[in-house]
């Protein structure tokens, strides 16, 4: 009766690896499986009921059923439901009891909390609900950012009239905390979360099984917890694997499913994380919260794993370079920065998809709240930097299937400008008409009559930037990451 009781508030499994197909899952049993199908409809239910609760009531309203008769039936109607919800546990509890395999993941998540070690080794035979999982590694807290800030403390738009900045600021801040963050990074939507979840278990599963991936829980400094998966390829590849890239994913991007296969593949040490508020991990993807989890991926990188800050490669896809970008500057030491399918400043993007009459009220979105200016990163740190452009990218193109407006064009642009500051305006000018050329073109152009800025252009492109044929989504091939690599490598022993 004890473990009956137990089971009644342990996590929801989803498998149990290697035991079985790849593909499929924990089978509930019996009662369990019952009471699980009861539960999990009415919790769908209560938060469909949340969201349309204003129109729920409104319809009472109108049919009068605010009377007293009808407010007594209502409520023996919500304590039946209680009442059967509660039912429910208890016999899943009575069923989860009843099933060695689930007594055994019980056991397994009991381990003492003290005996670390044997605990995430224990743990880490099993899929189940993120938010039960044991905390590997936390960072120190620091002040935590209070989610309501003044809306008036600070502005875009700083030469409109006072009465037409207030209005944008006012209308700026409920953008941003309704839906503007939503847009900028989907994947922190729930139903995206919800839609994509077995795609997600799948992409888990191929890690843990085929990479012996190890999942673990980060605790940031703002007391996010953070999702995060580890390939450890020191044994297998020790050339390659004593160099652990960290994977920044993009806005819609998981680590289950998004680009940490490419560098595993290629025989790296591997770590991907997913931004707060997507999958497993809590809060919002705001930059501040962005730059906390990015921190204590990497100190968990150091202090747990083991590697040294030199031995650290960045890699950011799409929108992830920010993060990536920050992390490289803040840990300067870092052997290198590579930024895939990354744009300079969002704000370019953002206006270019909105209605040009609210370009104020994105800038004072973008700049106030949401201010991802990766070039601003990108040129304060030091060290090798290679760019990723995909020749065919839908996303960070102004202009769909024009590579001139491309933004990665401007990061580059940005990059090269400030690291060659002694560069003349001929070579300047160069550079602006030949970035927008084809790596193939480029190649082509140095065997043809070019003045010498021409080619000291083409020259200072083909140091930082590497072309792809594929749109933005397209997975990085493992032997394209393996040049770059070979690159940042080379650049470290000079």
């Amino acid at each position: 009766m004890k473990l009956a009781f137990k089971c009644m508030l342990t996590p929801r499994l989803y498998k149990i690896y290697r035991d079985g197909p790849k593909e499929s899952m924990y089978e509930p049993q019996g009662l369990e499986k019952w009471s699980d199908k009861v539960i999990s409809t009415t919790n769908t239910l209560f938060n469909i009921g949340l969201y349309t609760s204003p129109f729920i009531c409104l319809y009472v309203y109108r049919r009068g059923f605010f009377s007293s008769d009808e407010a007594r039936f209502l409520m023996r109607c919500f304590w039946g439901l209680g009442g059967l919800f509660a039912f429910c546990y208890i016999v899943r509890g009575i069923g989860r009891a009843a099933n060695p395999k689930y007594v055994a993941f019980v056991n397994a998540l009991s381990t003492p909390a003290s005996d670390k070690r044997n605990l995430l080794e224990n743990v880490r035979r099993y899929d189940f609900d993120f938010k039960y999982w044991p905390i590997s590694y936390t960072v120190n807290s620091r002040a935590i950012v209070p989610w309501f800030r003044n809306p008036f403390s600070r502005t875009a738009n700083p030469d409109l009239p006072v009465y037409q900045r207030i209005g944008i600021q006012f209308l700026a801040y409920m953008a941003t905390h309704t839906f503007g963050l939503r847009l900028i990074y989907p994947g922190s939507v729930s139903l995206i979360n919800h839609l994509l979840s077995t795609e997600l278990f799948k992409g888990r599963t191929f890690l843990v099984e085929n990479f012996n991936g190890l999942r673990a829980k980060i605790q940031t400094a703002d007391t996010n917890t953070i999702d995060t998966m580890f390939i450890d390829n020191r044994v297998e590849h020790p050339s390659r694997g004593k160099i652990l890239v960290i994977c920044c994913e993009g806005n819609s991007g998981f680590y289950e499913i998004g680009i940490m296969t490419t560098p595993a593949k290629a025989g790296y040490s591997v770590l991907g994380w997913n931004h707060p508020g997507f999958a497993g991990s809590t809060g919002r993807p705001y930059p501040d919260q962005e730059h906390n989890a990015i921190d204590a991926i990497i100190q968990y990188a150091i202090t747990e794993l083991g590697f040294k800050p030199e031995d650290i490669v960045m890699y950011g896809w799409s929108i992830g370079g920010y993060s990536a970008a920050w992390a490289a500057v803040n840990y300067p030491t870092i052997k290198g920065l590579v930024l895939d399918a990354t744009f300079d400043d969002l704000l370019p993007l953002a206006e270019n998809q909105m209605p040009a009459s609210w370009s104020l009220l994105v800038k004072e979105v973008v700049r106030s709240y949401v201010n991802l200016n990766v070039a601003e990163w990108v040129v304060k740190y030091n060290g090798p930097v290679q760019l990723i452009r995909r020749t065919d990218d839908e996303i960070i193109c102004l202009r769909q299937g024009q590579l001139a407006s491309n933004r990665g064009n401007n990061l580059l642009i940005k990059l090269v400008e400030n690291r060659h500051p002694s560069m003349n305006s001929n070579t300047r000018d160069a550079l602006h008409r030949l970035v927008s050329l084809q790596e193939a073109q480029r190649a082509s152009l140095i065997y043809t009559s070019v003045n010498e800025y021409e080619l000291r252009a083409l020259r200072l492109i083909g140091t930082y930037l590497r072309d792809y044929k594929s749109t933005h989504c397209v997975p990085l091939s493992a032997q394209h990451f393996e040049s770059v690599m070979e690159v940042i490598t080379a650049k470290t022993k000079d």
